[in-house]
């Protein structure tokens, strides 16, 4: 763990008003609550069973978030103990999450996840799909879901000035649906930026990043 590089990014980010979620996907229960007993409280996972495994062995107030894609079938697995679920990327998953939050009487906050990047292997939103998810929720609410605002990564690309233009088109989504009056949709999160373009995200006005081998070193996928 990288204990300095972690020290700057708090520092950094508070001087930003942005929230750090520290991803850990793939990283031990240990290594959470080493980080966890320097103050950090929000921590992002990719995967249902490791989230719930982690869940069961770590302090109750670390603040998760579920940042993967989430299939229909696993929310019930996630949502009665999940800060914020990143990665929406559908009417259909915002639907499940509203069903199974309500069976329990909670209001699960959401971020829907926009397509912004050039590789076709990132999930997402295309501007369309995004107003048409609008539209529905202002005809038919869903009241056990807050939509608190959009998530988007960038291209897997050395070239700045692209992965600038994307987070900034991302920006200016954000700014345009969250004047809209809806009920449970409430845009203040836009998340945005990992560890090799965090710095470009909160230039264009990220105030969620998302990092994880800058604080914990690279992932050890198992085989």
């Amino acid at each position: 763990m990288n204990i300095e590089a972690y020290n700057d990014l708090v520092a950094r980010c508070k001087a930003n008003n942005v929230t750090l979620v520290a991803v850990s996907k793939t990283k031990t229960a240990g290594d959470i609550l080493a980080l966890y007993n320097l103050g950090q409280k929000d921590f992002g996972e990719n995967y249902v069973q490791e989230l719930n495994e982690k869940y069961a062995q770590l302090p109750k107030d670390i603040r998760w978030h579920f940042i993967g894609h989430l299939q229909t079938n696993k929310v019930k697995q996630v949502v009665s103990f999940c800060e914020l679920i990143q990665g929406v990327d559908s009417l259909k998953l915002l639907k499940e999450i509203n069903k199974q939050s309500r069976k329990i009487n909670k209001i699960t906050n959401c971020l829907l996840q926009v397509h912004i990047a050039q590789e076709e292997t990132k999930f997402g939103l295309d501007e369309n799909e995004l107003n048409e998810i609008f539209t529905s929720l202002q005809n038919e609410p869903l009241n056990n879901i807050q939509v608190c605002g959009l998530m988007g990564m960038a291209s897997f690309t050395g070239d700045v000035m692209q992965v600038r233009k994307e987070f900034s088109y991302l920006k200016s989504l954000f700014d345009k649906y969250k004047q809209l009056l809806i009920v449970n949709c409430r845009l203040s999160i836009l998340s945005m930026g990992m560890t090799a373009d965090y710095a470009i995200a909160m230039e264009e006005g990220s105030n969620m990043i998302r990092v994880g081998s800058l604080i914990f070193g690279e992932r050890n996928y198992k085989t």
